[in-house]
């Protein structure tokens, strides 16, 4: 099939210790409800995704029988998430995008852990959630949430609580049954009122790049495209480290709670 009758984009997400590359196609005459073509790499690499990266880009358009010319934009998880993974991210993103005058596709990160759970859903064969609250650990003895409804006329998430930041005992829990997806529940225990809410917790959706590369293909049919030089960062957390004081009131706040 040539690139001319399909979308093709690449999607990075590096906002954890995973370094997570994609690479997604779809034919632009088949039906929506046919699934595109998808290969991907996954690799935990800690701080050093950077070093990974454009190889792992490099072996998935080899794969694929793609070059990067036949991509038609790049798309890239924002944020929240690791101050330098996200960089990361954004810069490799307007590298590539800047090279090949392509648009880039921003993608939050806390949207991609609700769209992994609806493919997570689907995999197993069980209903796919149409309510999802996503949260992960945001260190700091904090959670960055997010809180979304499945558009069934749209085919897409509707964001009803944009990416936040609070105490695990703040997050306000939705009036209808939910999913609560990502690592916040394993992170906090009981100390995440929240979980013991949910109808279900899935621990293992979390940020990815194929649920970003599913999200961007959405997004980019619908137009939701920037100029590669307005690719940025969601950091959410204005401030990346902690003092000795507040390290030492975390610690002792964990073992009070124990």
């Amino acid at each position: 099939m040539s690139a001319m009758t399909q979308t093709v984009l690449l999607a990075i997400d590096t906002s954890t210790e995973f370094c997570s590359v994609a690479l997604i196609a779809a034919s632009d005459a088949a039906p929506a409800s046919t699934a595109p073509r998808i290969w991907f790499r996954h690799d935990e690499t800690g701080a050093v995704s950077s070093t990974r990266v454009l190889p792992a880009v490099r072996e998935l358009l080899d794969e694929a029988g793609f070059t990067l010319a036949d991509c038609n934009a790049i798309a890239f998880g924002t944020g929240p998430g690791s101050f330098t993974g996200l960089r990361t991210a954004t810069g490799v993103a307007q590298g590539l995008a800047f090279g090949r005058g392509l648009p880039v596709v921003p993608i939050g990160t806390l949207a991609a852990c609700a769209e992994h759970a609806r493919l997570n859903a689907l995999a197993a064969g069980a209903p796919a959630p149409t309510r999802v609250l996503a949260a992960l650990d945001a260190r700091m003895d904090e959670v960055y949430w997010a809180d979304y409804a499945w558009d069934e006329a749209a085919g897409d998430w509707r964001t009803l609580q944009p990416a936040a930041l609070d105490a695990p005992g703040l997050l306000a829990a939705p009036a209808e049954p939910f999913t609560l997806a990502g690592n916040a529940a394993a992170a906090f225990g009981e100390r995440l009122p929240l979980a013991a809410l949910a109808a279900h917790v899935d621990g293992a959706a979390l940020p990815h790049a194929v649920p970003v590369a599913q999200l961007a293909l959405r997004a980019f049919r619908a137009g939701r495209v920037v100029p590669a030089d307005q690719a940025a960062p969601e950091y959410v957390r204005n401030k990346v480290a902690q003092t000795t004081a507040e390290r030492l009131a975390e610690r002792a706040a964990r073992e009070s709670g124990r």
